[in-house]
Formats: C-alpha cells, sequence, structure tokens
C-alpha cells in the first residue's frame, strides 16, 4: 500500500471528496454522451445511406471499359461534338454540368464523362494515375465510336486534358478550360491526410457535416430535384476509396503535367476566375501556359471555381466566338 494515498485520504475532507466524485460521474456521463453521439451518428448514416439508394434516378447511360460501367450523359445533337471533364471531387459530373449543358447543347451535342469513382460510374481498384484515367475516358469514347471533338474541363481536368491532347492530338480539334489547374501553380506537393476523410466517410461524419452546412447550390437556378439527386449522391460518392487514391495521385499527376504543353497549333480558351485572391497570379499562368500557342486566349471572368455555375451563358457565348475566329 502507498503510504502516499493513505495521507491523501486523511487529509481529503468530506466536501473535497464529494467534489471528486461529482467530477469523476460528469466525466463518465460526458464519455457515454459521446460514445452514444458517435454511434447514433453512424447508425443514423447506414439507415440514410440504405434508403437513398432506392431513390437515387438514373441518367445518361453505362458504357464498357476496363470491364466496368463508366456512366456518360449525352444530349444534343449538334455537327460538332463537345466532352465535358470534371474537375476532382465533383461527385455529379452530368448534374453539376447541368446549367452549361443545357446552354451547348442547343449548338452542340454534349458528352458528360463521370469517371470511375464519380456520379453513376462504378469504382475502380486501378491506380488513379493520369495516364490511366486519360485511357479510361479514351475507351469511353470510343466505345460511343467518337473519335473528333472540342475537350473542355473544369479544374483538374486541366492536367487530364494536357495528357489527352498529346496521347490523342488527333482526335482533339480545341480544348476549352474552365478555371483549370495548371501544372506550375504552387501547393499541389503537400501530403493530404487520405485517413481522416476515409474516418469522416466510414462513420458518417461527413454526411453530418454537408447537412450542418449551407448547401453549394443555394441561389443557383438548379431545380430542386436536381439538387436533391445531387446531394444524395455526393453522400453516396465522396470520399470513396477511387476518389481517396485519386487524391494521393494529385502531386506526381501534376509533377508529370510540368512535362507536357498544349500542341502549338491547336485552339485554346482558358477561362479563368478574375479575383482568385488566394491565388494572386492566377490569370499570368494561364497566361504563361498558353504563351507559345498560335490559337491561344484567356478570358477572366466574375465568379467562384465553379465559374460554370454562374456564368454558364457567358462561356457559352464566348466560346462560340472563339471557334468562329478559329474557322
Amino acid at each position: 500500500m502507498n503510504p502516499n494515498n493513505e495521507v491523501m485520504k486523511k487529509k481529503m475532507n468530506p466536501k473535497m471528496k464529494k467534489a471528486m466524485n461529482i467530477l469523476f460521474k460528469s466525466l463518465a456521463v460526458l464519455i457515454i454522451l459521446i460514445v452514444v453521439f458517435i454511434a447514433v451518428v453512424f447508425i443514423v448514416h447506414k439507415i440514410s445511406s440504405k434508403s437513398e439508394l432506392g431513390k437515387i434516378e438514373t441518367y445518361g447511360q453505362l458504357v464498357p471499359v476496363d470491364g466496368k460501367q463508366m456512366n456518360v450523359l449525352v444530349q444534343g445533337e449538334g455537327d460538332e461534338t463537345i466532352v465535358l471533364l470534371p474537375g476532382y471531387g465533383t461527385a455529379t459530373p452530368a448534374l453539376d454540368f447541368k446549367l452549361l449543358v443545357d446552354e451547348l447543347s442547343p449548338f452542340y451535342k454534349v458528352v458528360v464523362i463521370e469517371p470511375f469513382g464519380y456520379g453513376l460510374s462504378d469504382l475502380t481498384e486501378k491506380e488513379r494515375t493520369t495516364e490511366n484515367i486519360v485511357s479510361e475516358m479514351h475507351e469511353a469514347l470510343q466505345s460511343l465510336n467518337i473519335d473528333r471533338f472540342i475537350l473542355m474541363g473544369h479544374s483538374i481536368a486541366g492536367i487530364y486534358g494536357l495528357e489527352y491532347v498529346n496521347k490523342y492530338r488527333d482526335e482533339v480539334s480545341a480544348f476549352v478550360g474552365i478555371d483549370t489547374s495548371v501544372p506550375t501553380q504552387g501547393g499541389m506537393d503537400v501530403d493530404f491526410p487520405i485517413g481522416t476523410f476515409k474516418l469522416l466517410k466510414n462513420s458518417g461524419f461527413y454526411r453530418l457535416i454537408m447537412k450542418l452546412s449551407a448547401s453549394p447550390y443555394d441561389g443557383l437556378p438548379f431545380d430542386d430535384e436536381t439538387v436533391k439527386q445531387m446531394t444524395m449522391i455526393t453522400n453516396k460518392v465522396n470520399n470513396n476509396s477511387t476518389v481517396l487514391n485519386e487524391m494521393e495521385h494529385i502531386s506526381p499527376n501534376f509533377k508529370r503535367a510540368e512535362q507536357l504543353s498544349f500542341p502549338t497549333n491547336l485552339p485554346i480558351l482558358l477561362f479563368v476566375e478574375a479575383n482568385n485572391e488566394a491565388r494572386p497570379d492566377w490569370k499570368s499562368l494561364h497566361d504563361e501556359q498558353i504563351k507559345k500557342s498560335e490559337l491561344g486566349k484567356v478570358i477572366p471572368l466574375e465568379g467562384s471555381h465553379y465559374l460554370h455555375h454562374t456564368q454558364s451563358k457567358a462561356i457559352t457565348e464566348h466560346f462560340r466566338s472563339f471557334m468562329k475566329e478559329m474557322k
């Protein structure tokens, strides 16, 4: 027996003993409440996920790619085809691009690709290198018998697009970027907390955060049913194993892109966020990217990174004018 403990017990008066008991009981209650809260969040997530699966409505069509199914949306019957590629983490590409597709489709055949891990496409265990992603996109287009098109993409599609136009130059008649990533932009060599994102997904806390946060579609002209579908699909696919694997490859994919440049004779139109406070050099990075291009143009637009949510009409008008100039 420790004599010091006996001394402490003798010195401890009844009031102090009572206070200590209350403290320990309070801590026990708090721990129990935290455990119950975590359990409730997890159970609600599992029940909601199962319930939402039956409410998600299909759209587009599934095409065979690498032994799996990739979802694509085709809208419009124009003589020229536009292929739209999403940015990283855009959970429902075909629905997210809806406002832009509706503006473009009266004049063009528009094809939205939902890469593996996104929207209604399958997951894949194949590493999310730029090479694999681009190869899969190409296979999807081959399945649709599309071999000549304008490549248009958002955000990280600027990295994948660079690879595509260099690997399949004869297929691409022009490249259009919507606030696309640039290989030389800084900050892409970080180690992302993959484990944290996985825990948020599996525990249900990602769903809770989404529920408590303001909707990213507030104030945008999406109809209520589309927003509902996007929310359910986002809860289903965000931070899945395929998407997280892509996150792991962001740094090496950007590094690989540093060796590439757009072909000098390829028409390039880049829409960029006009006032990017986080990156004051945002426009100049894009100016530099097309400096050697014979047919390149950068157009700043007011708005956030998702320019196609608020500037779809302007993007379409500028794009059509640009393509007329190229002819």
